[in-house]
């Protein structure tokens, strides 16, 4: 089955998250125990399973040259922030298996609680943009093209990435070129050097590099690696800037993962300040 590009908060939808936070996984917003996040052995969703297998089966090496090529002229449409903001407010995250809300309010959770702990200013701005990649959804790419975590291509596959055995029936699995440790890679290669599956991430990264601080970079390059950020693995194709970079992207992790409720922010209020913000770092409109 073709899979859905978007997901639309339909009113059953709307029901399920009712039904859903009515069984009490969230019972204080943002008082959910932290071993409960990310629980892909029971996800609240069945589309997440689905999703990994769909994502794991196709996202190949030569799938990522395909897409780098579609995709990172960014010549495809120029939008103001606002109005990939606007689009998101229609995209539920098939990927994520702790929440239901629209983006714009897992974005602003996020950029609340950056800005409530004190951070630069930039690292505010991250918390709001970091998943704007999205927008690739709006092109009509499906969601395991967009969405969920990321990971090398053209080397082995951890067992550490979520859902490791549908990898099994992507074609890079058997192919000697591939499946070793370093596959296409020299040791310590740098991560730049490195093919990560693609989607949001690295897309993003792409539309945003000339106008960020490196540090801000990195999140949003690799927010969604958890193999290396959370698990530690493919150190061996790390070089000593990636390690540098690492305790930001971790530092960054907990406000994407933690700050979930469902409990929305009033984007009206906050409007405003975010304003004053994206025109402070960025230009009018953003090539996509």
């Amino acid at each position: 089955m073709k899979p859905t590009n978007k997901k639309a908060a339909t009113p059953d939808a709307m029901q399920a998250w009712e039904d859903f936070v009515e069984q009490q996984v969230y019972p204080v917003p943002g008082a959910k125990a932290k071993e409960d996040y990310r629980n892909y052995d029971k996800p609240a969703r069945d589309t997440v399973r689905d999703f990994y297998q769909q994502n794991h089966r196709y996202q190949s090496f030569d799938f990522v040259q395909q897409k780098r090529e579609e995709y990172l002229k960014l010549d495809r449409k120029r939008l103001s922030v606002f109005d990939a903001l606007d689009f998101l407010n229609t995209l539920v995250d098939d990927s994520d298996p702790d929440i239901e809300l629209d983006q714009l309010q897992h974005l602003l959770q996020t950029s609340e609680a950056i800005r409530t702990d004190g951070h630069p200013d930039w690292f505010v701005l991250v918390g709001l943009l970091h998943d704007l990649g999205k927008v690739l959804c709006l092109f009509g790419e499906p969601q395991w093209a967009v969405v969920g975590d990321t990971f090398p291509t053209g080397c082995e596959y951890s067992d550490r990435i979520v859902y490791h055995e549908f990898f099994a029936a992507n074609p890079d699995f058997d192919n000697t070129r591939y499946n070793s440790r370093l596959g296409v890679y020299q040791k310590n290669c740098g991560l730049r050097n490195v093919q990560m599956s693609w989607g949001h991430d690295e897309y993003l990264y792409h539309v945003l590099k000339d106008y960020l601080p490196e540090p801000a970079l990195y999140m949003i390059r690799y927010h969604s690696f958890y193999a290396w950020h959370r698990e530690g693995e493919y150190d061996w194709l790390c070089d000593d800037h990636d390690r540098e970079m690492l305790s930001w992207v971790q530092n960054f992790n907990p406000y994407d993962l933690y700050s979930k409720s469902p409990q929305p922010p009033n984007w009206q209020e906050l409007r405003p300040y975010y304003t004053g913000l994206i025109n402070k770092y960025l230009p009018t409109e953003l090539s996509f």
